[in-house]
């Protein structure tokens, strides 16, 4: 594709939840032009499955600010509450000081106005049916039922060097180092939300063998996080590990 940039040509988003309320995840992609693949995800501790629907829709919005879209792109979605909200009802509860149409409270107002503020011209959002077969949404939703059981899933999160004038791409940050933050990210996130990790998850997000887990029974330290073994082969990270030494 010469000089030109590599732009968006497909995006979806999913959340999840277990309890709703409970702990909950969501997940999204990006598909570019050039085959490569984008995807997203986070947790929190205590929410709902509309708000995680919600927040991978407002990441996906964000992500796409700065990045060049093909005229076709629209963001796919199984959530109907997502659609209707944001291409149906909202011009309405913003008339009506955001109420409903019976009078109430707009439910989840905080991430509705982050998503309105969020809009990009000319990107539609459209419904595809959940659990159907279909890849990308199939996809998602993994990565959203994965963050909500507290699961670290593997994240693609190939950069596009295409996206900069070819004297620039040079001073990208080598791919190493770019999967390292995306791992530190994630442990901060991890940590944040206070989940449990299993021995093999523990193992891929440390890049460790398995292995060298076992028989570990005291706190040590990763970088700049405590890992705390909780028993029955689950771990924990925790944000500052004072002056633990690391082990030898």
């Amino acid at each position: 594709m010469g000089d030109r940039p590599v732009r968006v040509l497909a995006a979806a988003c999913d959340g999840a939840c277990s309890g709703n309320p409970g702990p909950g995840g969501w997940g999204a992609l990006l598909r570019f032009e050039d085959g490569s693949r984008r995807e997203l995800g986070g947790a929190a501790q205590a929410t709902t499955n509309n708000r995680m629907e919600l927040t991978a829709a407002l990441a996906v919005l964000e992500a796409l600010r700065d990045l060049p879209r093909h005229p076709d792109l629209v963001l796919r979605t199984d959530s109907r509450y997502l659609i209707d909200g944001y291409e149906k009802w909202m011009a309405g509860w913003k008339r009506k000081g955001w109420r409903t149409a019976s009078g109430g409270a707009v439910l989840n107002r905080d991430l509705w106005e982050l998503l309105d503020a969020a809009r990009l011209p000319g990107l539609a959002l459209r419904h595809v049916r959940g659990h159907s077969g279909d890849p990308d949404n199939d996809r998602c939703d993994a990565i959203a039922v994965a963050f909500s059981r507290g699961q670290a899933p593997a994240l693609a999160v190939e950069t596009q060097p295409s996206l900069a004038p070819q004297s620039e791409a040079r001073d990208l940050a080598p791919t190493s180092l770019q999967e390292l933050l995306s791992r530190m990210e994630l442990a901060d996130r991890l940590a944040a939300g206070g989940y449990s990790l299993r021995a093999v998850e523990l193992a891929r997000l440390l890049e460790v063998p398995t292995a060298t887990l076992e028989g570990k029974e005291d706190p040590w330290l990763w970088r700049d996080w405590l890992v705390r073994p909780l028993g029955n082969g689950n771990w924990r990270l925790e944000r500052g590990a004072g002056g633990l030494a690391r082990p030898q």
